[in-house]
């Protein structure tokens, strides 16, 4: 069983930067990938950003690239996501989520899920 927990969500100011924390712990593998989702009340949780277990493949949703960067320790037990140049509408809750070998984007690839972490963009 594998075991996320979610934490850095906060609000903060349109143009603002915000850093986000998954620390995994359990029975993590080797070639785990790790990603972030996000949702709003009444929509479908849509990936923002992965990466590898090595670290060396990372994808990014279109909307974020270039204002978001993931990032995982060395250990590879907690994954982060430095977000950047923030807009209300990346408003959402914010989950991490783990799955086996292999970058995915849908949200039924992955096995394991956070309880989430709420990030709010706002003046």
């Amino acid at each position: 069983q594998v075991r996320l927990v979610e934490s850095g969500g906060g609000l903060v100011q349109p143009g603002g930067s915000l850093g986000l924390s998954c620390e995994a712990s359990g029975a993590t593998s080797r070639g785990t990938t790790v990603a972030w989702f996000r949702q709003l009340p009444g929509k479908e949780r849509e990936f923002v950003a992965g990466i590898s277990w090595s670290g060396g493949t990372r994808n990014y949703a279109d909307s974020v690239k270039g204002r978001f960067t993931i990032s995982r320790n060395n250990a590879k037990t907690t994954v982060y996501l430095q977000m950047g140049s923030l807009k209300p509408e990346d408003t959402a809750v914010y989950y991490c989520a783990v799955r086996g070998f292999g970058m995915g984007t849908h949200p039924d690839e992955y096995d394991y899920w956070g309880q989430g972490t709420q990030v709010t963009v706002s003046q």
